[in-house]
Order: structure tokens, then C-alpha cells, then sequence
């Protein structure tokens, strides 16, 4: 199991308790940190009116005509029933309430509030709930600061070179640990939820590790990937001198405005909902009025609230934004939009299994159809709960099945120990970031991405000479595999002529 956010948690935790021994492994020090960690909006519920059906059309109408019926009918049937038997009766999170039942909140998209959430940090309670839960269980066993190499195929990594004539499949993975050195890990079953690829963007609201490690390593053994050109960008991340912070869409939900540089209200010229439309929209609406103006950041107000009721429904956010210098009580504030969340990733089933064997795949790192072009807001945890819960099932199922074949054994890895210059990979992330953002970001047009692709693709190659000869580290192969994730993004935007949701093309541009 690589990751251990909530759908790598989720797979531990179903696997565990259907008999199966476990490993979960991260390139973190410690395996609270995920993208997970930082969700701060909420996830989807079911509150009294609710229904299956009703969450199945906003989540379809988000995606913009892109979605799998399926896979969103099996989220919003399965998913607050979960949500409630695990999250609600199993492990207690303390999600907010009002008048002694749960405080449901509406979010750009949803039709009816729906949103449970935990002030404006729900994802840590979450995290530390599951780590929680999966630490409680004897056969799951933890390996932390330990980062994921590749993957391991009997066709390449088999000691029988006979086995390269057996079907495409996955037998566990190389991975390096705290010391340096490089193993392999033999699994009957291997699931990949690494998260997110933010970090090939110059702006994104990712923590570190969300380099596109999955993918890449996906598509190295020949997974499918699918809509990888939809990447959502958050409309509103706050602008300060050590990055970006994510302001959660929450706060629109409770009213707070955009407005440019002069305190003029703008977005109801793009879309009739104004803050509360989809996510792509808003986040245009406001790129192009930047430009449009040559301002460098639009305004987020919410300062009309109470300045009490402000620190009680945003206590984390508050503070966090004072720590860098604002005040969400004293008037607005400035943002940007930011790489948020890829919609598209490894394809999937119903029960995380990917094109290759022995190969699942569930939360951001995967494509179960649900998203489409464009994620419904509060839905990405929801997702990683379900899909890494059937994950975590259908793998222990597959372990168990009569007549399955052990993983073979396999080479051990060659070490190189050629030093590797950190002043290269942070000049490589530069080029990658600028690249992505100035031409496979919020528009884009077809002289744009075949620059990109020049680009990436030259950089790929001195990535990949260095990588052989270099001393392993985590960095090395973050570099490897981000830019690996960048192409991949950059030939699916340019495979795709149509503009839809969160991708949107606009070929007049030079």
C-alpha cells in the first residue's frame, strides 16, 4: 500500500480486517502527512431530504457531461453510508453541529447543503482517525519515510527471464528507505495511493509530496491513464511571501465575495451563481480578469461576517492567515487561483483495479470516472473512502482466490553512487513549474503545448541521464517522476481539441 492518506488508510484498514498482512508505506517522516491532512472543506454526506440520486446530478453536472454514470452512482449511494457507519458511528469524528445535530454546509455546485465538516480542518481529524484505526490492527505493518522507486513486473525484474512471457502485472515494488539503500518488497497485491501531482505547477495548493508519483510509476509499467488534461485549479489561494495557501471553498459557501483590486464585483459576468459556481469557471473568470487588468492577485472578502462567528466557523484559517500577515476579519485579502486537484489519473474499476495485474489504484492517483472534467466540490474524500475501501476488499479477495500465483523473485537493485548536484534538481522543478503553469495551465492552445513538449522532453532526457548514474534519494526521484507526471499531462491536453470543464483550450492564443 503506497500512501497514507484516506484511501490508502481506507485500503490498509479493509485489507486488515479481511485477514490480509499489510504494508503501508510513505515517503514522509511521519504518516499523518498527506494530502488528506490539509483537506479543509469537508466531505459529502447524506443530511434528512438528501438523496443518492440528487448528489449523482450535481456531481454530473460539475463534470460537465464527462462523468462514468456507474462509478458516480456507486459514490453517492455507498459513499455517506459509509461515511456514517465509519467516520460517524465507528470512529466518532467530531463533526460540527448546530442546535445538537450536524451543521450541513453548501458548496459551490451542491444543490442542497450536504457538506459535514469539522470547522474548517476536516481532513486532519479524519487522517488521525484512520492512522488511528489502522494502527490499532497486528497485520498492518508501517514504513515511513521510505519512497517508492518503481514498480516491480515479472517481465523486467523476475530472476526467470521465462516470465516475460506471462501477462502485463504488478509484484510489488523497489523501495528506498531512510538509509539509502534500495529493496524490493514482493506483494500479491500492490496499491497505489500516492495523491496528487500539484507540484508540477508553479502556484498549487499541494503539500511537497504530490509530485505525480503514482503516475509516473504507473506509466512506466504501461497502466492507462485517462483525463489527465483535467486538472482543476482552486479559484482562491492566498497570495504570501512562502507560497500559496489554499482558502477553502467553504468560505464562499458562507458568503464570502471576489472582487478585483478596486472592489468591484465581477464574476456574475461568467456565470450566473458568481463565487458559487463550479470551480473551473470561477477560477477562469478570475485568471482572465488578471490578465485582462494586469492585476497580480484578485481580493477574497469575508470580513462582512462577524468578526466572533469568523474565528468559531474558520478557527485553523484564521490563524494560519494571521501567522502570515492577514487578517479575514479586517477586510479582504489577496488571491490567486492554484494547481488544486487532478481529476483524471490512473484508470480504474469499481474496485481500484487498473489495466495492469495486481495493480489498484485509488483517491487522487486514480480515475474512477466520478470526476469528469471537473470535481464537484467535498467529493475527493468521499472518493479515496470508497474506492480504497473496495480497493483494500477486492485485493484480499484476489489474494485469497484458489490457483493464485506467488510474485516471483525478483533482481536486487544495482545502486549508482554518483553525487547529484541538489542545485540541478531545483533548477529542473523550476522549468518544469514555469512550463506547466505558462502553457498546460488555465489556457491553453495547441503552439503553447507543443512548446511545453519541446521542452519537457529535453529535460526529460538529461533527467533520465542523471538518474542512472546518481545517487539515489527521495529528491532524485521526485524530479524523475515529475516530470514524467508533466508530459503526461501536457500529451493529454494536447490529445484533447475540446475544451470541457477544467480544460479548456483557446488555440487563438500564441
Amino acid at each position: 500500500m503506497l500512501g497514507t492518506g484516506v484511501a490508502g488508510c481506507a485500503a490498509a484498514l479493509a485489507a486488515a480486517r479481511e485477514g490480509m498482512e499489510v504494508t503501508l508505506v510513505t515517503r514522509a517522516t511521519s504518516a499523518e502527512e498527506s494530502n488528506t491532512l490539509y483537506a479543509q472543506g469537508g466531505i459529502v454526506g447524506r443530511p434528512p431530504g438528501d438523496s443518492p440520486e440528487a448528489l449523482a446530478a450535481d456531481i454530473e453536472k460539475a463534470g460537465a457531461g464527462l462523468c462514468e454514470p456507474d462509478a458516480v452512482l456507486r459514490l453517492a449511494t455507498e459513499g455517506p453510508d459509509l461515511v456514517q457507519k465509519l467516520f460517524v458511528e465507528e470512529m466518532g469524528i467530531p463533526f460540527d453541529k448546530e442546535n445538537g445535530t450536524f451543521h450541513w454546509t453548501l458548496e459551490g455546485g451542491h444543490t442542497v447543503p450536504r457538506i459535514l465538516h469539522v470547522k474548517d480542518e476536516t481532513g486532519r481529524p479524519i487522517e488521525q482517525a484512520m492512522l488511528a484505526a489502522c494502527r490499532a490492527e497486528k497485520n498492518i505493518e508501517w514504513r515511513t519515510s521510505t519512497t517508492a522507486v518503481d514498480l516491480l513486473t515479472p517481465d523486467h525484474d523476475s530472476v526467470d527471464p521465462i516470465d516475460r512471457y506471462r501477462p502485463a502485472a504488478v509484484v510489488g515494488a523497489y523501495l528506498l528507505d531512510r538509509s539509502g539503500e534500495v529493496a524490493p518488497l514482493r506483494a500479491a497485491e500492490t496499491i497505489l495511493a500516492t495523491g496528487g501531482l500539484g507540484q508540477v505547477y508553479l502556484h498549487t495548493t499541494n503539500p511537497p509530496g504530490a509530485r505525480g508519483d503514482g503516475i509516473a510509476m504507473a506509466k512506466r509499467v504501461g497502466a492507462r491513464l485517462l483525463n489527465l488534461e483535467y486538472v482543476q485549479f482552486h479559484p482562491t489561494a492566498l497570495v504570501h511571501a512562502k507560497g500559496r495557501l489554499l482558502l477553502t471553498e467553504a468560505l464562499r459557501g458562507e458568503g464570502a465575495r471576489i472582487l478585483d483590486v478596486a472592489g468591484r464585483e465581477f464574476l456574475s459576468a461568467a456565470h450566473p451563481a458568481a463565487e458559487l459556481a463550479p470551480r473551473d469557471v470561477v477560477a477562469r473568470a478570475i485568471h482572465r480578469h488578471m490578465l485582462e487588468r494586469d492585476d497580480p492577485f484578485v481580493l477574497l472578502d469575508i470580513s462582512f461576517k462577524p468578526t466572533a462567528w469568523i474565528k468559531e466557523r474558520f478557527p485553523t484559517l484564521f490563524h494560519r492567515c494571521l501567522e502570515l500577515g492577514f487578517d479575514l476579519t479586517a477586510g479582504p485579502v489577496p488571491v490567486v487561483p492554484a494547481a488544486h486537484y487532478a481529476c483524471g489519473g490512473i484508470a480504474v474499476d469499481a474496485d481500484g483495479r487498473s489495466s495492469i495485474g495486481h495493480l489498484r489504484a485509488a483517491g487522487e492517483v486514480s480515475c474512477s470516472g466520478v470526476h469528469g472534467a471537473n470535481r464537484l466540490a467535498s467529493t475527493s474524500l468521499l472518493e479515496g473512502l470508497v474506492w480504497g475501501w473496495r480497493a483494500g476488499k477486492a485485493a484480499a479477495a484476489e489474494v485469497r482466490r484458489p490457483g493464485r500465483r506467488e510474485p516471483p523473485p525478483v533482481r536486487p537493485w544495482q545502486p549508482e553512487r554518483e553525487p547529484v548536484d541538489p542545485a540541478l534538481i531545483a533548477q529542473d522543478w523550476t522549468v518544469i513549474r514555469h512550463t506547466m503553469w505558462n502553457y498546460v495551465g488555465l489556457s491553453r492552445s495547441q503552439k503553447r503545448l507543443d512548446r511545453a513538449g519541446r521542452i519537457l522532453v529535453e529535460l526529460r532526457a538529461e533527467i533520465e541521464d542523471f538518474y542512472r548514474r546518481g545517487t539515489m534519494s527521495d529528491a532524485l526521484l521526485g524530479l524523475r517522476n515529475g516530470v514524467r507526471t508533466a508530459l503526461a499531462i501536457r500529451r493529454a491536453a494536447s490529445d484533447n481539441r475540446v475544451s470541457r470543464g477544467s480544460h479548456f483550450r483557446d488555440d487563438s492564443l500564441a
